[in-house]
């Protein structure tokens, strides 16, 4: 009998990453997976983004015991906890107050989806509008809403019913990099035979992560947000992915100087793998009756807790984010150089920060057969891209030279041993 026999048999097909990834992990520590038999694997996927911080990290791991050990508050829906009130202050101190922004706060469900979810809702009550302008190759989530935002086919003929009240533009880059694509966006909007009802807003990410790590530039950001604030449409970035470290700053959107009316961040936020989404949006936005967007787990206590513990552990200064931008640098540098050594697959090197990919339009079955190839060599790394076209480079945040660098090694070899077949 496998290993997976339980999972083929009882668990639903639709079930993802075991495909890829078809052993049983059993524990986890920084950047090393670990298996029931033993076997230790090199992690570059780091949760799609949601262990920043790396697996176990004993900053979080300690203060949760501490929790768990005097009974603090585990459920509380809404109400106030000493939690919650930490990490408000917390976040507060660290990340909202340094950086002059005056968001409230709403918890949401778990997932990023929720967040995007009750960000559309809000948008759409605070403007009295219903219409939302995404862009090609924007992933959002998989519940209704967000699935309408989403481009991906893949992901949208699982619908099973129409995506309205969504209008889909091209992202920067999309059409070549001489095509600024914003000037169809503006000529749509001041054309009244354009059929572009003026929207409740727009949502953006500034890496598209799940796309194939897309980078828009600022230029790009900065003219959407004038277009927006011209035009009384809210501006919502999607920061699940690409935020809370992932591309350098806090934020994804800051290196471009823009403040978005809306933001959504999920994922690494509670720092240790526990489910946690939050909103954040200008006062203004805050349009919100009491009880008008509920939800059983609106805001995770342990997440609370180790979420706390990240932002004093690693926003108090920028050590932490000088040594993102260093390590980004040393990654960005051996991905050109593997592409240097492979010019005639002509690869793309995409990305910010630890937010990378490498890419070949030409060969795009490339990255997949890399990265099962890499997983025979004991690395988890991922594709993403409308083709899966993009090899993913994720690691965590906090991953030493060393396996970053042995990392790289097994990509190169791995490449080698797919193009030698």
């Amino acid at each position: 009998m496998s290993d997976l026999d339980i999972f083929d048999r009882i668990e639903s097909e639709v079930r993802g990453y075991i495909r890829s990834f078809p052993v049983v992990f059993d524990s986890a520590s920084g950047s090393v997976l670990s298996t029931e038999d033993g076997r230790e694997y090199l992690d570059f996927f780091a949760g799609a983004g949601v262990l920043n911080y790396g697996h176990n990290n004993p900053i979080f791991t300690q203060a949760l015991i501490e929790y768990l050990q005097r009974d603090g508050i585990i459920h509380g829906l809404d109400m106030a906890t000493s939690a919650k009130k930490a990490f408000l202050e917390a976040f507060e101190a660290r990340i909202l107050a340094p950086r002059g922004l005056d968001y409230k706060i709403q918890f949401t469900g778990p997932t990023g989806a929720n967040a995007v979810e009750a960000a559309l809702k809000v948008a759409r009550q605070a403007t009295g509008r219903s219409n939302v302008v995404a862009f090609t190759n924007g992933f959002h989530g998989l519940s209704m809403g967000a699935l309408a935002a989403t481009g991906n086919k893949k992901y949208r003929d699982a619908a099973g019913t129409s995506l309205d009240n969504v209008t889909r533009l091209p992202y920067d880059g999309y059409l070549g990099a001489d095509i600024d694509t914003l000037d169809l966006f503006e000529k749509m909007l001041d054309d009244t035979g354009s059929g572009l009802d003026l929207p409740a807003a727009v949502i953006v990410e500034a890496v598209q992560g799940e796309g194939g790590i897309n980078v828009a530039s600022a230029a790009w950001l900065q003219r959407l947000r004038a277009i927006t604030h011209e035009r009384g449409i809210l501006l919502i970035v999607d920061d699940i992915q690409a935020g809370t470290g992932r591309t350098g700053a806090f934020f994804s959107f800051e290196d471009a100087g823009i403040v978005p009316d809306i933001v959504t961040v999920s994922k690494s936020i509670s720092a240790s793998g526990l489910p946690m989404s939050l909103v954040l949006m200008r006062r203004e936005v805050d349009v919100w009756q009491p009880g008008a967007h509920t939800g059983t787990f609106r805001g995770n206590n342990l997440a609370f807790i180790t979420a706390r513990a990240a932002l004093d552990a690693y926003w108090a200064d920028s050590v932490f984010t000088d040594e993102v931008t260093r390590k980004s640098e040393l990654l960005r540098g051996e991905l050109v150089a593997i592409a240097a050594e492979n010019p005639e697959i002509a690869f793309e090197v995409r990305g910010r920060g630890l937010m990378y990919g490498i890419a070949s339009t030409s060969h795009p079955e490339l990255a997949g057969a890399v990265s099962a190839a890499a997983f025979e060599r004991g690395l988890v790394i991922e594709t993403s891209g409308a083709r899966d076209e993009v090899l993913k480079f994720l690691p965590a945040l906090t991953i030493s030279d060393d396996e970053l660098l042995r990392g790289l090694a097994i990509v190169r070899e791995s490449l080698a041993a797919v193009r030698a077949r």
